[in-house]
């Protein structure tokens, strides 16, 4: 197990080294950044003079390795459009965006989870075909649509909740409704297939034959086992949520990363953007990389190697 997770380890480190080389490659995708914030009525003297101020005339070896070195030190730089620092900024709106992921993330579970049990025990019930219905139709139905009916039916047709922004905690519940709704078929059917296959195990056969109530069979022996799976994929769900809440952000007007990211792209407010994809970017890692060490220690086949 310590081969495992020392392993896992470096190559976390690896992902994180080729996520800020990425991050900082973006700067330089559409142009000459110079040219970029100059704008289209920017003259070549202008450009020179940003190229100079912004370090750009320099090797872009010098360029990444001070720009990874600030940021280990929490400097991400300026932000060209509002002339603050960019954590200021970022931390200004990440509340929104973690309070979304993380309170769609434990919707998700909560429906998930037990529909993916009870799918498990009824294969050929109603609860297993109304899991089928959400899991085909959370793959096929587009984010920004289910969000906008959600605005028409709930918002302004009965105006049962707000249809913007997250002044009150009322205004978390369609956002976090349409965001958990995409998670749900990912989580439900890892669950449904794992409890299938520990229900269909000699010590669950045994602890039936020993007349053990059904509740007992499945929270002592079998969803312990079958939800090892899920911890994996419930930290890649978490870390797409956070990561992928650009579209919700934009259709409700959560003034979250999401948004954040898709105002500074507008702005050519490169810095802000690069420093949002790399701070979502390690934090899928981080999580990705958890998971899969917690994975590794309660795994009975690999508590006991080394």
């Amino acid at each position: 197990m310590l081969s495992f997770i020392s392993k896992r380890l470096l190559v976390a480190l690896l992902v994180c080294l080729t996520v800020s080389a990425l991050s900082f490659g973006l700067m330089f995708v559409s142009g000459d950044p110079a040219i970029a914030i100059a704008g289209a009525g920017g003259r070549a003297e202008d450009a020179e003079a940003i190229r100079v101020a912004y370090g750009f005339d320099r090797p872009l070896v010098v360029q990444y390795l001070d720009w990874i070195g600030s940021a280990l030190t929490g400097d991400l730089g300026q932000s060209i459009y509002f002339n603050v620092p960019v954590t200021e900024i970022i931390g200004n709106r990440a509340g929104v965006t973690l309070t979304l992921g993380f309170i769609s993330f434990l919707v998700a579970l909560v429906i998930a989870v037990p529909l993916g049990v009870a799918a498990a025990l009824r294969p050929n019930g109603w609860i297993n075909r109304l899991a089928l219905v959400i899991a085909v139709s959370g793959q096929a139905i587009p984010s920004f649509w289910l969000g906008l009916m959600a605005i028409v039916v709930f918002g302004v047709w009965y105006g049962w909740v707000p249809i913007s922004g997250a002044d009150t905690w009322q205004g978390y519940i369609l956002p976090v409704i349409v965001l958990s709704y995409y998670a749900i078929p990912e989580l439900m059917r890892i669950t449904r297939s794992g409890m299938i296959n520990v229900l269909a195990t000699d010590y669950v056969r045994a602890a039936k034959a020993k007349g053990l109530p059904m509740h007992l069979v499945i929270s002592r022996h079998a969803l312990r086992n079958a939800v090892l799976p899920l911890v994996s994929l419930a930290a890649v769900q978490l870390g797409q949520l956070l990561s992928g809440s650009i579209v919700i952000e934009s259709v409700f007007a959560l003034n979250g990363l999401g948004r954040l990211a898709w105002e500074s792209l507008l702005r050519s407010d490169l810095p802000v953007v690069q420093a949002i994809i790399l701070i979502l970017s390690l934090l899928y890692v981080v999580l990705t990389t958890l998971a899969d060490i917690l994975n590794a220690v309660l795994d009975p086949r690999l508590r006991g190697s080394s």
